[in-house]
């Protein structure tokens, strides 16, 4: 990874990537990629994406009837962990496949029309003294970003409070700040310390406490002035309808593989529309890109260059908005000579 994610759980150096190529019978492949966390969860993920395969082998390409038949096929173990990882790549594979197939962009074959999307940098800015994050930020304006994710969950509020003045005090006017907890409070520090930034012009507050306490998320976002968001560890859209119900949130931001692919995302992308939430991505920028652009609520892409070193074309940032490319599919393409360089021993 280009910058460290120093998160207040862990530091994020490496990025192992599983990369999915479905064949189908009449010559088009699709693309997909799993951020897998851990490079141990790759072998495991291929194990069930070898019986996706033998359940789904000589089917017709219906990206939605095929989740139907392999949730079916999971039922007694669950989708859920990495049984839902290989759908979810799966489906985004066949998703590519089809708009493939059809001569268009996934936008466009979705219903929309490729456009700029809002893109905010969420490459770094992790638990670091506030002059060295202060210096990464000024770094990840590059591309004419005009908006930044900065991490939070320092051991006190001084210090998340620091780092947030060092590095608004380097940023021009305008920039939007967004921070992210990853889950590192407990609902009453969550509200001392989010009254505290409530001061500080900060966009959202992103996961304060544990993912799904939505009890206690609604609790924050009733007692803060500055937006809460969550939505990335939402597991399939049920986990967002109950967020919802509960009024646990602000935004939502689901991501692309936890929330079951591309027909996960268009049933969250639902949601959101009947609800008037605004939604946002989480990792995935170059289908994400796809995705909001056909999204009625669409806020904001989260950019990451992770997957960039491998592909024959990344996505295009101008002027902070994450081009959304015209070329047939989802935009994937391997770089052959970067995927056998960078290729998992």
């Amino acid at each position: 990874m280009t910058y460290v994610l120093g998160t207040s759980v862990q530091a994020v150096r490496e990025a192992p990537l599983l990369l999915v190529d479905l064949e189908t019978e009449e010559g088009v492949t699709g693309h997909a990629y799993q951020f897998c966390y851990l490079p141990a969860a790759a072998p495991a993920i291929v194990t069930l994406l070898e019986e996706v395969l033998r359940t789904v082998k000589g089917d017709q390409m219906d990206p939605v009837a095929l989740w139907a038949k392999l949730a079916q096929r999971f039922i007694l173990i669950g989708v859920q962990g990495i049984v839902r990882m290989a759908m979810a790549m799966f489906d985004v594979a066949c998703w590519d496949a089809v708009a493939k197939a059809a001569g268009q962009p996934l936008a466009t074959y979705l219903g929309a029309s490729p456009r700029p999307i809002p893109a905010y940098n969420s490459c770094g800015l992790g638990l670091m003294p506030p002059a060295a994050v202060a210096d990464e930020a000024e770094k990840l304006l590059a591309g004419g970003f005009r908006a930044l994710k900065l991490r939070l969950g320092y051991p006190s509020l001084e210090a998340d409070i620091a780092a947030v003045r060092a590095v608004r005090s380097r940023l021009p006017a305008g920039i939007s700040v967004m921070v992210d907890f990853n889950q590192a409070l407990t609902v009453p520090e969550a509200i001392r310390r989010g009254r505290a930034l409530d001061g500080e012009g900060v966009y959202w507050v992103e996961e304060p406490i544990r993912h799904d306490d939505y009890a206690g998320c609604a609790e924050i976002a009733r007692a803060l002035s500055t937006p809460v968001q969550i939505g990335e560890n939402f597991s399939l859209p049920y986990d967002m309808e109950r967020a919802l119900a509960a009024r646990a949130c602000d935004y939502v931001m689901p991501d692309l593989e936890r929330i079951g692919g591309v027909t996960g995302w268009r049933r969250a992308g639902e949601l959101a529309g009947a609800t008037g939430i605004r939604m946002s991505s989480h990792l995935y920028p170059e289908v994400s890109a796809h995705l909001l652009a056909a999204t009625p609520t669409a806020h904001w892409l989260e950019y990451v260059d992770w997957a960039d070193v491998l592909l024959e074309e990344p996505l295009r940032i101008v002027d902070g908005n994450a081009n959304v490319p015209i070329r047939p599919g989802n935009g994937l393409a391997w770089n052959d000579d970067a995927v056998r360089r960078f290729r998992m021993n």
